[in-house]
């Protein structure tokens, strides 16, 4: 109920489908990650807010993970592992230009795993604008795949 009564403090228009297997999640990381994790989907669901387009967004669980899906846009993924307990990453689709874009339009402002992530260390402040605007064009992936540089 912690994490349901989190999503309900920031939704405004968006219609949100959430697994409940999701919470559960949430709930298992440990709590100095667990705020990590939350921010990032308060981010996510911001951005998707901020795109017109997107009415609805599905969360749910993709290989363990908590992942966010929209009609028009790549799977979206965010996880702490133990094996790296010092970080943690927002996920996109490797076949994607999603990842290669934002490594050519923001360079070394973030730190990327190939072309699959990107990845924050634990005490790192979030470039919360830019990483915006990256989420949204992972939301939106399907509309913006063929302008260039993703329309960002």
């Amino acid at each position: 109920m912690y994490v349901r009564n989190q999503l309900l403090a920031f939704m405004k228009n968006l219609q949100i489908t959430t697994s409940p297997e999701v919470e559960t999640v949430f709930l298992n990381y440990p709590d100095s990650i667990r705020e990590k994790m939350l921010h990032l989907r308060r981010l996510i669901i911001e951005a998707a807010e901020d795109v017109d387009d997107i009415a609805k967004l599905e969360e749910t669980l993709k290989w363990g993970e908590p992942s966010y899906l929209t009609k028009k846009g790549s799977t979206i993924r965010i996880d702490w592992k133990k094996k790296q307990p010092g970080q943690y990453a927002i996920y996109f689709q490797c076949t994607s230009k999603l990842v290669p874009t934002f490594k050519t339009v923001y360079n070394d402002l973030f730190e990327y795993e190939g072309n699959r992530a990107i990845v924050f260390q634990m005490d790192d402040p979030l470039p919360e604008m830019e990483l915006k605007k990256c989420i949204e064009a992972g939301l939106t992936y399907h509309q913006v795949k063929q302008l260039p540089m993703l329309g960002m």
